[in-house]
């Protein structure tokens, strides 16, 4: 009889956790259409051309791996440049909410505020790796956060060119005198050590670009890098290509968010952006890489394309005019002189270390031992 009563109790038991567990199944499928009803669909803007080769693909990555990631709980709507609003309208319709986000480079917004400039890149400023110690471990994103705060936007960084190059001319450029006159697509702080080299810099949105060169209103042009600029077919117009690049030494492609859709979303929403954003920042960048040394090849050998090295008299030059520009800058308001006042802090720990470090080691593998 015992043995009987301990059997049934054991079902009984069994059947109330099943009837549990049918109970929560039930009220999950009651609760299915209010989780259905509080998605959420995301307009993105970019700066971008339409499924542009490591730009606007990017754009478009960073949408599919927050819709995946979300489970579809927030989906992103990308719209290219000037599908929604003009590129360089993009800061504007998110900073007011016409647009929930956008991928862009922030030194496009340096009209709102010098300080934008060091979070995308300056003139001599920080590579990839350092521009991502900074702003994750050193107070850079403490102090972009504030910025941007003031024009209703959260930034995150979401994609690095890496190095950029200096650019497409139509003539060869031999000393500081043939900057005289030129008139150079060249936006940021970049632009402005250009004016001060008595060139006549522009800021033009990627797609106006080509047609400039081709029809003569620009004489130079920077954009990325090989397999950007192949892309665009800058060999078409001009054939000498120059490096190093001394603008942008490492270009963070970054990804604002409208205010107050940050602050609407869950924790683990807020926390899911930020990995994602993360995760495409370091893809991106890895992408740049890979692809950049094939473009550059085919450059050279499909479409003789003459790259030349800036010379160091010239380099060093710019060098002395960056560094005014720069320093410059930071005396527009107290904000940005803090940014100013950090970013070159922790730019001379990069260089004292990386000179024994990175620096030191890609000079060890320049030399001629055999391997592999």
């Amino acid at each position: 009889a015992m043995s009987k009563l301990i059997k049934r109790r054991s079902f009984l038991k069994g059947a109330a956790v099943a009837g549990a567990g049918a109970a929560a199944v039930a009220a999950s499928n009651l609760a299915a259409p209010a989780i259905a009803q509080g998605k959420r669909e995301l307009k993105m803007v970019t700066t971008w051309p339409k499924n542009f080769p490591g730009l606007g693909t990017t754009a478009e990555r960073l949408a599919k791996r927050i819709s995946s990631a979300s489970d579809g709980a927030i989906t992103v709507k990308v719209y290219a440049a000037g599908e929604l609003v003009p590129p360089f309208e993009s800061f504007d319709a998110v900073s007011q909410g016409t647009a929930d986000m956008y991928h862009a480079a922030d030194y496009y917004w340096q009209g709102k505020s010098k300080a934008y400039n060091f979070f995308c890149a300056v003139p001599f400023g920080l590579t990839a790796s350092e521009i991502n110690a900074w702003i994750h471990h050193a107070g850079g994103q403490q102090l972009w956060d504030e910025l941007s705060a003031d024009f209703n936007i959260k930034p995150f960084m979401a994609g690095n060119t890496g190095v950029q190059w200096g650019g497409w001319f139509n003539k060869e450029m031999n000393g500081l005198e043939d900057f005289k006159g030129l008139k150079m697509r060249m936006p940021g702080l970049g632009g402005e050590v250009l004016r001060r080299l008595g060139s006549a810099a522009v800021a033009l949105p990627g797609g106006e670009i080509f047609p400039a060169l081709q029809a003569g209103t620009i004489d130079a042009t920077e954009w990325v890098g090989p397999w950007n600029d192949l892309a665009f077919g800058f060999y078409k117009v001009t054939k000498y290509y120059y490096w190093p690049g001394f603008h942008e030494p490492g270009t963070v492609l970054s990804c604002g968010m409208n205010k107050g859709v940050w602050d609407s979303l869950s924790a683990s929403q807020q926390m899911l952006i930020e990995s994602c954003t993360a995760a495409e920042n370091n893809i991106t960048l890895a992408e740049f890489n890979a692809k950049n040394s094939d473009a550059l090849a085919t450059l050279v050998n499909e479409h003789n394309v003459q790259v030349r090295r800036i010379p160091n008299e010239m380099l060093n030059a710019i060098g002395e005019k960056s560094g005014e520009v720069v320093a410059d800058a930071a005396s527009e308001d107290p904000l940005t002189k803090r940014v100013h006042e950090s970013f070159i802090d922790f730019r001379k720990k990069a260089i004292a270390y990386s000179k024994l470090s990175d620096q030191a080691y890609w000079q060890a593998r320049l030399l001629p031992f055999k391997y592999g």
